[in-house]
């Protein structure tokens, strides 16, 4: 469970601290209606997740909202909500992919390192204040295939780095934060690619909405229930204090050392005002830090990786004492050796996950082409930066305290998914033993 300043609590002891969210005046939520996706009343009932669940808006906080402008019906409803909450300003940043895709197409070279005067800086100090930050996603995965990989590289290095005190926030859980996203066309066919436009939307909006329990009879409650049940299961990895994980699968025999004093966390988390969060909607892993110098062999991806508006598929990466020596891919070869070359933290692992395929989202049988939902139907890793969180004292961790247990650092996290109902996943404890967590994919942990 992630601990708060006084000690470990459940969820539902954090949601029975924290001051419901009002309904509209004069109504209750609406009701679940399962044809009109992306209706108002849907759309309200999403923002009500986001607000309650995602960051735990409390009245007088400020709330920072980043978005596609594909997402305005949502973010309007999410701003509405927070006002009425009491959020004395909801500051809302908008991005569009027609505008990025046109940047990278005809913006003169050497033009890419460039970033926006002040915004990194306003949201380091937004997050310093205390504001809860939600980010809505919705781009299309493919946005940049055509594009020059260089450039796409170069500028997210250079964001990546002008945003890298803001990050340390998130990585620690030093603010309330949340990410959710919402169907748009570009993605809805990425998706769907056989089904006509609209059609493909409604599909998605229903993969989406029944994902974060839009469609329960009270989805705050469900939330609750299903927040629980996840950190009940990390309780139980921690009390096995592993040192190391096996995992086996077609193509994967790979062991991650876990850091030192590691923890296992899952569901909720508390930001340092003690108020609970979510910070991903869906979430259905548990997660902790691996020991960065500690893995060793070899592992495939089992879905294909949506990085930086290109798809990687076919992944394959060999690690030797930590180091990521060798990495293919069938498609997306440039965008791999971007991400790999960020900085020498890339080539290290920072995160190992573990998710049942009797997962939701797995069984829905959606390949969502964001990681967002895809790390959420498999057992998955990540290259770059851990957080902090996952080891006994980490947030007031130094930076070299940090890697003396093991914590890898970098300027970017990049989940991609490795499990699947062919995967098993064992525990070895120092004494050698071997102890089995999960076979063909599911939890045998008693």
């Amino acid at each position: 469970m992630r601990p708060t300043r006084a000690g470990p609590v459940g969820y539902a002891e954090w949601t029975s601290r924290r001051v419901a969210l009002p309904a509209r005046p004069g109504a209750k939520l609406p009701p679940w209606d399962n044809g009109a996706m992306s209706n108002p009343a849907t759309l309200q009932r999403y923002a009500h997740v986001i607000l309650h669940v995602g960051v735990g808006l409390q009245s007088g906080q400020r709330l920072v909202v980043r978005a596609p402008i594909e997402a305005a019906d949502l973010v309007r409803e999410v701003v509405r909500a927070a006002y009425e909450h009491g959020s004395p300003y909801v500051h809302v940043l908008w991005s569009d992919d027609a505008v990025t895709l046109t940047r990278f197409e005809s913006a003169p070279e050497g033009s890419f390192s460039e970033v926006p005067y002040g915004a990194a800086e306003a949201m380091e100090g937004m997050a310093a204040r205390g504001d809860a930050v939600v980010s809505i996603l919705g781009s299309d995965p493919e946005l940049l295939a055509g594009v020059d990989a260089g450039r796409v590289a170069e500028s997210r290095a250079a964001n990546q780095k002008a945003m890298a005190p803001f990050y340390r926030y998130i990585m620690s859980d030093g603010v309330a934060w949340t990410i959710a996203a919402v169907p748009t066309h570009a993605w809805a066919k990425r998706v769907f690619p056989d089904a006509a436009e609209g059609d493909a939307l409604a599909r998605l909006w229903d993969a989406v909405t029944t994902a974060v329990r839009l469609d329960r009879d009270d989805p705050v409650a469900a939330w609750s229930e299903h927040v629980d049940g996840l950190e009940r299961l990390a309780s139980r990895l921690n009390d096995h204090r592993f040192d190391a994980l096996h995992f086996t699968a077609p193509g994967t025999d790979l062991t991650v050392g876990l850091a030192d004093g590691h923890l296992w966390k899952g569901g909720g988390s508390v930001a340092p005002s003690g108020t609970p969060f979510v910070a991903n909607l869906p979430t259905e892993e548990v997660f902790t830090a691996p020991y960065a110098a500690r893995v060793n062999g070899t592992v495939a991806a089992s879905k294909p990786l949506a990085y930086n508006g290109r798809l990687i598929e076919g992944l394959r990466i060999t690690f030797e004492e930590g180091v990521a020596v060798h990495a293919e891919a069938d498609r997306g070869q440039e965008a791999l050796d971007g991400l790999l070359a960020t900085d020498d933290g890339a080539r290290r692992l920072g995160e190992v996950a573990l998710v049942s395929v009797d997962s939701p989202i797995h069984q829905s049988g959606v390949l969502f082409l964001e990681t967002l939902f895809d790390e959420n139907a498999a057992v998955h890793i990540a290259l770059g930066r851990a957080y902090r969180f996952n080891v006994e004292g980490g947030p007031s961790m130094s930076d070299g305290e940090a890697a003396a247990a093991g914590l890898n650092d970098s300027l970017t996290h990049v989940d991609f998914m490795i499990g699947s109902e062919a995967m098993d996943v064992d525990g070895i404890k120092s004494d050698g033993t071997v102890t089995p967590i999960m076979r063909a994919g599911r939890f045998v942990l008693d």
